[in-house]
């Protein structure tokens, strides 16, 4: 077959000589031949199906370290790379939108400032983690305080455990930080940068290269409280007697879900169910969704690994954290209902109940803390 210059093919593929010499560079495009005299490129028409699928994923925004994993996907696996690589275009979207929507609101005024809306209030907690019936390790982080609430699950694995207490530690400083209420999302997202650095310190110390954890975790100033969320581990609020999943899980079947090509039942059933599209994996590339929420006194939160989302459903979840027991009495009896389902999964959750500090002692629950 006779061979394309690279003007030729460059036009062909609607890519400029100068995109095919950066492509050549990179080992993403490489010539078919090369004058030995010249240095003149020449390509084979076969490549213009790799050339013209470099173009659209340009087009798409995707990076090229990324175009270069997706170009030697076989064709079925490269649109579920696709497909992942947009859903996260779609929430960075939303997550910037959220966040202009709120600046623009707080700079013309339109919002209250910090010192209007700001409500003292405090929660009461309690943290808990279990490795279940059936795993012998426990790759889950839990952890609360009186600013900050975290869980972690850590993929199974030689450093599973570790990754997830990594990516907790990170986000510890800022219980004593004095971070303002305008500021939680970017205090949020620099700790969620060092947590993913120190995972990839973990992962080069580890045989296989990798260490990988999901993350949700909510920090409070005020009655603002900011939520960072990456994986399948999950926030619910119950405010009003009603329970609110307040994250969308990061996984290969929720995005089927996402999609209609998948009910919410057949979820439990399919195999890929515990595939994660999203995770601190310590490359660099976690995009993690962050959004801002105002808090009531009266609230109750609860942060679980899908430990115990995956086993204890919904209505069970709304029944006990609905009633009147204390956060360790809750936290309790939701780890109890797990186990009762047969617990096949590590656990771990932390629930947190609102209250105002500005009540009389005699009208709010005693000991706020655990």
């Amino acid at each position: 077959m006779r061979l394309l210059t690279i003007g030729a093919f460059a036009r062909a593929a609607r890519l400029s000589p100068k995109a095919l010499r950066l492509y050549d560079e990179l080992g993403l495009l490489c010539p078919a031949a090369v004058d030995g005299e010249s240095g003149y490129r020449f390509y084979d028409p076969a490549q213009l199906e790799r050339a013209r699928l470099i173009a659209w994923l340009r087009r798409l925004g995707m990076p090229l370290a990324r175009i270069r994993q997706v170009c030697d996907l076989p064709a079925s696996a490269a649109a579920e790379e696709i497909a992942r690589y947009w859903e996260q275009v779609l929430a960075e979207t939303a997550a910037r939108g959220q966040l202009a929507t709120f600046l623009v609101d707080y700079l013309s005024g339109r919002g209250s400032t910090v010192e209007e809306t700001a409500t003292v209030l405090g929660i009461r907690y309690a943290a808990r983690s279990e490795s279940g019936l059936v795993r012998t390790s426990n790759e889950d982080t839990a952890y609360a305080g009186p600013r900050l609430l975290a869980v972690a699950d850590g993929v199974r694995g030689p450093a599973g455990d570790l990754a997830s207490a990594a990516a907790v530690d990170a986000l510890k400083p800022l219980e004593t930080m004095a971070v303002p209420a305008e500021d939680l999302l970017g205090a949020l997202s620099d700790a969620v940068g060092e947590a993913d650095r120190m995972i990839g310190e973990i992962a080069a110390s580890t045989p296989s290269g990798e260490a990988v954890t999901t993350l949700t975790a909510l920090l409070w100033s005020g009655s603002r409280l900011a939520l960072v969320h990456i994986g399948d581990t999950r926030a619910y609020l119950v405010r009003e007697g009603e329970l609110f999943q307040i994250t969308h899980d990061h996984t290969y079947v929720q995005s089927l879900v996402d999609e209609g090509r998948l009910t919410e039942e057949e979820v439990a059933s399919h195999p890929r169910r515990s595939l994660l599209a999203r995770a601190l994996t310590g490359t660099g590339g976690a995009q993690p969704h962050l959004s801002l929420h105002e808090a009531a006194a009266g609230d109750r939160y609860l942060l679980c690994s899908d430990g115990l989302s995956a086993v204890v459903p919904a209505g069970s979840l709304r029944e006990v954290l609905t009633g009147p027991a204390a956060p360790q009495h809750v936290l309790d009896e939701l780890v109890a209902r797990a186990y009762a389902a047969g617990a096949p999964d590590n656990i771990a959750c932390v629930v947190a109940d609102v209250v105002s500090l500005d009540a009389p002692a005699a009208a709010r629950p005693a000991g706020t803390g655990r």
